[in-house]
């Protein structure tokens, strides 16, 4: 079995990279999509940094999500592929369609690439963003049942990741034969950096709280999960029979408001707070309740708690 190899699309990513790593410490052989050949050396630093002596189990491709170009190539071969890479983008783009068009796109060409290759499972990275900003969270638990309205009012990296998502489904329905897909839809993904290799949870609300960008709490709030979680969640989902045509939320217990990981960050670390604003406490209806129930019982899920995940981040950037 371990000589089996598995597509990771987006090697540079957070996710991505700590996916590799553990398909790599499990014996798999990998191949890594990047927009571009150069990043391969950000990949080798990561994966040495993690302890991967041997990195001649992990190949390179490059492809990106809006070319046809190299992704038959990186799907050759292939048992598995796990499409993580997703444009996430730093602020809301002026025009939707900029993170819309490559996520769907995208999707379709991973998804096309690795039935042609005659795949067995293809694993597609989603978000809580195409499961819960419809309705209001108060009083309201969120499974994986629930959907995003991708046409009422919702920021566009919402919008993109339901419609990709949608697509994707309706890919298996119409073309997808054999080939099987199954999805996760995580939260926000915190953990350690390796490599160098951060995230936009990261480098948005842990820099921004810790450097004193963030002024106040609004009235939102997110649920954690630790990255090496969600990689592991992707290999069981991969290989787990009943795994097929379903989605998973990825998810530890209980929401945090920016005020929360604020006072968090004062108790644990407090040499870093001296730039910390001020904040008032986020209202307790705006405090979002999701599931993980579906991936604990199916797949084993036993995730990291919140506050380990966030000092794990923390600590690799501090």
């Amino acid at each position: 079995m371990k000589n089996q190899t598995v597509l990771v699309t987006g090697g540079t990513g957070f996710v991505g990279i700590h996916t590799i790593v553990q398909l790599l410490q499990q014996g798999y052989l990998v191949k890594t999509t990047l927009r571009s050949l150069a990043k391969k050396d950000t990949i080798l630093q990561a994966l040495s940094e993690a302890g991967i002596t041997n990195s001649e189990r992990v190949s390179f491709h490059e492809a990106e999500l809006t070319s046809d170009q190299g992704w038959d190539d990186a799907a050759k071969n292939c048992d598995y592929v796990l499409h993580i890479a997703s444009p996430f983008p730093a602020e809301n783009p002026k025009d939707e369609n900029d993170l819309i068009i490559p996520a769907r796109e995208g999707a379709l060409r991973v998804l096309k690439a690795a039935k042609k290759a005659g795949v067995k499972r293809v694993v597609l990275t989603s978000s809580f963003a195409a499961v819960g900003y419809s309705k209001d969270p108060n009083g309201y638990i969120f499974t994986e049942a629930d959907w995003t309205d991708e046409n009422k009012p919702i920021a566009a990296y919402v919008k993109s990741k339901t419609i990709a998502e949608k697509a994707a489904w309706n890919f298996m329905e119409t073309e997808g034969g054999d080939m099987e897909l199954t999805v996760i839809n995580p939260v926000g993904i915190f953990g350690p950096v390796i490599g160098g290799i951060s995230s936009a949870s990261l480098d948005t609300v842990i820099k921004g709280i810790i450097e004193g960008s963030i002024k106040e709490s609004p009235s939102f709030t997110f649920n954690v999960v630790d990255v090496r979680d969600v990689a592991a969640i992707h290999i069981s989902a991969m290989l787990h029979p009943k795994a097929k045509g379903e989605r998973f939320l990825a998810t530890a217990e209980g929401a945090m408001s920016f005020y929360d990981v604020a006072e968090f960050i004062k108790k644990e670390r407090p040499t870093l707070a001296s730039k910390i604003a001020e904040m008032h406490p986020t209202a307790p209806e705006f405090y979002t309740v999701i599931s993980n129930r579906k991936a604990l019982d199916i797949l084993g899920l036993t995730p990291l708690n919140r506050e380990e995940a966030l000092l794990a981040s923390i600590d690799s950037l501090y």
